[in-house]
């Protein structure tokens, strides 16, 4: 039977653990049990350590001594079944400062090198902006430019890419057009600073290239960020699936480095968790004590330090509607398993229809509020515009539209969303639901009213028809002032039901709420363009007529 795989720098940083494991977050402690481990007993793996030890030996001599981590991850780099690596994608998540580009740039360059000895192992550093992908590139041009005489032997170089002379390999950062990307083949992908992204339009096109080159890579280096349900969310939850003893199928090795829990940022020791560097960086540790302070005495500091600094993604209190915890628990009743919350039948129960829309090429939603019990349950229809001019850059992928998760909104490729469409789904739900109410504002009403005259609804609530089908609020700050604290508090009792719908999550979540003089809350869009909020301010509209609701439905 084939010995265990073992090495000095793998054994050494296992010792650490073992000796430490309280300054290991569960993330690592499962990389440790359920994927290291296991794979260091596998007798169907080949472990090059030769090549291994180059390596160290040439990021050493011509970079910097690395960390016993860094030392630790790179092992990985170079185990192969069948000669395909073991890991194809090594994703890294640690806190700001902790040098991620100075850890995986010496990698890179040796990869590209004759010591690793694989022609034409291109190498493209990719970001969503020309700062951060450069970074990572300078790490490696600046080593080439300190050792300039020897590595002219061995190197062609500028400021934009870096070609070795015998295996032809060229790395090079990368942050053009992704349309133009289509074919590429790469050795390896290098993505910087993956919280950054919206959607995976471009990671995709990147990646069409995989598999023309031998010993295909890719490395996700990152911190946390304020970008909910994208790619890092992603790749997060398949993450910890493969933690947690899934099938790894995929090959991925996560070494995510983040605090357990929010009680630990007082805990210095606990640090290490999100920050496995910081025993080596005094500097790290002198600037990192800094901003705690600072981030003590100043309270809108809180969410930049806990997302950047220990991975734990944190955003303002003052201003966001509820926390992102919150709305999970709103979509799911089981948020690790992603189990949809219950949605019971409600034929013939009372209901509240909401409506919100910017203008007819925008978007535009409507939506049924019933209450069970204490629970608010939410089901909206959403239309966007296809032909609206921001329509390419809104970070929210359409093109799952139908899948789950992604099945209460449709794209239209007309000029305008058709408000009949909007009314007709409003009556089908008369025709299903007891609609105490459909409430909209006055704008919006202005730009739909005909649509519900021809459909011959005219009953309009005023003073003298208080029991009126459609009531339009006139002074909706004012009705947002009185809703808001009602909302938040809901949702942080776990009583609002949005079920799987990925496009309320993001809604909610580009939603701020703004402190008026009088001290009255109003909601705003975080951006005003491109993220949009509408699924959100129609289940507001609705929440504003909640006391017409009727507690009929109990579950059984």
């Amino acid at each position: 039977m084939k010995e265990m795989i073992c090495c000095q720098e793998i054994n050494e940083y296992i010792d650490y653990y073992e000796k430490n494991k309280r300054k290991f977050n569960k993330e690592r402690i499962l990389l440790m049990e359920n994927i290291v481990k296991p794979t260091l007993k596998r007798d169907d793996i080949f472990f090059d350590e030769e090549t291994y030890k180059n390596c160290i030996k040439y990021c050493e001599m011509y970079f910097y001594k690395l960390f016993p981590y860094q030392k630790f991850i790179y092992a990985f780099v170079f185990m192969y079944e069948n000669d395909f690596p073991v890991f194809r994608t090594i994703f890294i998540m640690m806190g700001r400062g902790n040098g991620k580009d100075g850890m995986i740039a010496p990698l890179l360059s040796f990869l590209q090198s004759e010591y690793y000895g694989i022609k034409n192992y291109n190498i493209d550093i990719i970001a969503t902006s020309e700062e951060q992908s450069k970074d990572t590139y300078d790490v490696v041009y600046n080593m080439l430019e300190d050792n300039k005489v020897k590595m002219k032997k061995h190197f062609y170089w500028n400021k934009e890419e870096s070609i070795n002379k015998k295996t032809k390999s060229k790395l090079k950062y990368n942050t053009s057009n992704a349309k133009t990307k289509d074919g590429k083949k790469d050795g390896a992908l290098v993505f910087n600073e993956y919280h950054a992204y919206e959607d995976d339009k471009q990671i995709k096109v990147f990646k069409s290239g995989a598999g023309k080159v031998r010993h295909f890579r890719i490395f996700i280096i990152t911190t946390n960020g304020d970008v909910r349900e994208g790619p890092l969310d992603n790749l997060l939850d398949v993450c910890e699936g493969v933690l947690n003893g899934e099938s790894n199928e995929l090959r991925y090795f996560p070494f995510i480095c983040k605090l357990d829990k929010e009680e630990e940022v007082d805990d210095f020791e606990m640090w290490e968790k999100a920050n496995p560097s910081l025993p080596f960086l005094p500097t790290l540790q002198h600037e990192m004590k800094m901003d705690y302070l600072e981030m003590k005495k100043m309270p809108s500091n809180v969410a930049e330090f806990m997302t950047k600094r220990m991975n734990l993604p944190k955003q303002n209190q003052e201003q966001i509607v509820t926390d992102w915890e919150n709305i999970l628990r709103a979509s799911y009743s089981d948020v690790k398993k992603k189990i949809e919350r219950l949605f019971p039948d409600l034929e013939n129960n009372s209901a509240i229809i909401g409506i919100d829309l910017a203008t007819l090429n925008d978007f535009a939603t409507t939506g049924l509020l019933f209450k069970v019990n204490d629970e608010y349950i939410w089901r909206h229809k959403t239309w966007i515009c296809k032909q609206n001019k921001f329509y390419e850059n809104i970070k929210f992928p359409f093109d799952r539209a139908g899948q789950k998760g992604f099945t209460d909104f449709c794209v239209t490729n007309e000029e305008s969303i058709d408000e009949n469409d909007i009314v007709d789904w409003c009556i089908q739900q008369m025709q299903k639901y007891n609609v105490k109410k459909i409430i909209m504002d006055m704008y919006r009403f202005k730009l739909i009213k005909k649509a519900f005259a021809d459909k011959g609804i005219t009953d309009i609530e005023t003073t003298k028809n208080p029991n009126g089908l459609i009531r339009m609020i006139r002074n909706l700050p004012s009705v947002e002032s009185i809703i808001a604290p009602k909302i938040e508090i809901e949702f942080i009792k776990g009583n609002i039901n949005i079920g799987d719908s990925a496009i309320m999550r993001w809604a909610i979540n580009n939603t701020c709420t703004k402190n008026r003089k009088d001290g009255n809350k109003v909601y705003e869009k975080i951006e005003p363009k491109l993220r949009k909020n509408d699924p959100f301010m129609a289940f507001v509209m609705a929440m504003s007529g909640n006391e017409l609701l009727d507690e009929q439905f109990i579950y059984v």
